[in-house]
């Protein structure tokens, strides 16, 4: 936009703003640009000029972490994305002693290809499936390794000059969220993903809550039945263990709440099928589905009775399958919490897109970014 319409906007003076965006251009933060609109017949002057962010300002990276699989993106100071790709690495050896320089080797190719210089990448942002430590910046847990406590910040802090930073996956789909719809998406709000886990993410007073050390909102292994239905983490009776994709086939199996998840050919398409054949009647499958959506009930009870949020985001994988648990879900929090507590309850069900969590990671980058930059500019740099 031109000057003119920064000072409507901000109700800043015209000097005001000429040195603020003065600056901004002595730093290489914004750019001038001749305005596209067409000039009245013998009009004179020069075209009007307008400002915008410098998208080769500085770049950011954001690394997804899952299941065998690194997915990379790189943004600009736009914020558009410009180049990704996946790397496959093997889940079932991948330990703290040999992820680190997967990951590392990885996001150094992914730069030289994306042919920026390494040092114009100024923030990389790791989300990771499982618990995180994000004052240790390390994995605690995740289906993604076969070992415990993965360093993830340090080994890329060590490789490059960026700031690094570590969050779980479902709290960047709440960053993702907030980032696309504010006016819906603010304040005080939960975001439930059932997929291959159950992960939550909060918004509460309209800061992303992770904790002391990053793992808040775990739902998925709070208790939902002692001594139940045996976890992927080891644990017995978590509510994943009776709302995620192996939950869900081990019961239609009909097998043991003891057997090992790890044993469930689970797929990208469970959910799918899942779903296609409670479609097509399938009465012991419909039943499961019910038995998930009364788990998934008494979960969001708990988290109403603790936070009051305005909404509750359902979403990813195994939601495909929600009608089906619908019904047994509202049932459930009917019989969990008295009227007042449910009766503001807003549940929105929002169809997965992987790209949440670069999303939220783009997002989440560019705003300390933003912070640095002005930090930076108070300085005097």
């Amino acid at each position: 936009m031109a000057r003119i319409d920064l000072g409507r906007a901000t109700q800043l003076s015209p000097a005001t703003i000429t040195a603020i965006t003065s600056d901004m251009l002595d730093e290489g933060l914004i750019v001038g640009i001749d305005a596209e609109e067409p000039k009245a017949p013998l009009a004179r002057g020069r075209p009007r000029s307008l400002l915008a962010i410098d998208g080769g300002a500085a770049n950011v990276i954001s690394v997804r972490i899952s299941v065998s699989r690194i997915d990379l993106a790189m943004a600009d100071f736009t914020g558009r994305i410009f180049h990704s790709r996946k790397v496959h690495y093997d889940a079932l050896t991948a330990n703290a002693g040999t992820f680190p320089a997967t990951l590392t080797d990885a996001v150094r190719s992914f730069v030289v290809e994306a042919g920026v210089e390494p040092a114009s990448v100024l923030e990389v942002g790791v989300a990771s499936q499982g618990i995180v430590d994000t004052n240790r910046g390390v994995v605690v847990w995740s289906p993604a390794f076969a070992g415990r406590d993965i360093p993830v910040v340090a080994p890329l802090q060590e490789t490059f000059s960026a700031r690094v930073t570590l969050s779980n996956d479902t709290n960047m789909i709440t960053e993702a969220l907030h980032w696309s719809d504010p006016a819906r998406y603010s304040g005080t709000f939960a975001v439930v993903m059932v997929d291959y886990g159950v992960g939550m993410g909060l918004f509460l007073d309209d800061h992303l809550f992770v904790g002391a050390s990053g793992a808040a909102a775990e739902i998925g292994h709070a208790n939902h039945i002692p001594g139940g239905a045996r976890c992927r983490c080891g644990r017995q009776g978590c509510l994943e263990a009776y709302l995620a994709d192996y939950a869900l086939l081990r019961m239609t199996q009909g097998l043991p709440e003891d057997t090992d998840p790890a044993t469930m050919a689970v797929t990208a398409q469970t959910f799918e099928d899942l779903h296609d054949r409670a479609e097509a009647g399938d009465q012991q499958v419909i039943a499961v589905l019910e038995k998930a959506g009364v788990a998934l009930g008494y979960g969001i009870a708990r988290l109403l009775a603790l936070i009051d949020p305005a909404r509750v985001v359902l979403t990813g994988a195994g939601i495909r399958a929600f009608p089906f648990m619908e019904g047994a879900m509202h049932r459930a929090l009917d019989a969990a919490l008295v009227e007042d507590l449910r009766r503001s309850l807003k549940v929105d069900v929002v169809p997965w897109n992987e790209d949440f969590i670069r999303r939220g990671l783009i997002a989440q980058a560019m705003r300390r970014l933003d912070e640095t930059l002005v930090l930076s500019t108070r300085r005097g740099r």
